[in-house]
């Protein structure tokens, strides 16, 4: 419990409340910076995003997913490096694909991105050309 000096007037007695009064303000500002990942809560960015359009069947997904304990990509958990960064092959079926990545954070909070494809052969493309 902080108790006033008896002579609140006395110049070292306010310098003594002032400089308490900032370090305990000093002290609540770092412990605020330093919870802004529990607060923010799991984060999924893509990078190099794949075009909705597709004519291979095959394609990346690369990006990076912080304050995460789990990842999924499809209901099929992946995995991240050191860094958080992550790089997974999708296989796109014949027209449109839903793709869902998922994170979760070790209190329970999840965010989703979810991608849409179509994918189309580069034969049906290349016959609808010279039609």
């Amino acid at each position: 419990m902080f108790i006033l000096p008896q002579d609140r007037n006395d110049p070292r007695s306010i310098l003594k409340i002032i400089v308490t009064i900032l370090v305990l303000g000093l002290i609540v500002l770092y412990m605020t910076f330093q919870a802004r990942f529990l607060i923010i809560g799991p984060e999924i960015v893509l990078e190099n995003e794949p075009s909705v359009q597709q004519n291979e069947r095959i394609i990346t997904l690369s990006g990076t997913a912080r304050n995460i304990t789990h990842l999924w990509l499809n209901d099929r958990q992946i995995y991240t490096d050191e860094n958080g960064h992550f790089k997974e092959a999708l296989v796109l079926g014949n027209g449109y694909t839903i793709t869902t990545l998922k994170a979760k954070d070790r209190y329970g909070r999840e965010t989703k991105v979810v991608r849409s494809f179509v994918y189309t052969p580069a034969s049906i493309i290349k016959s609808n050309e010279t039609l």
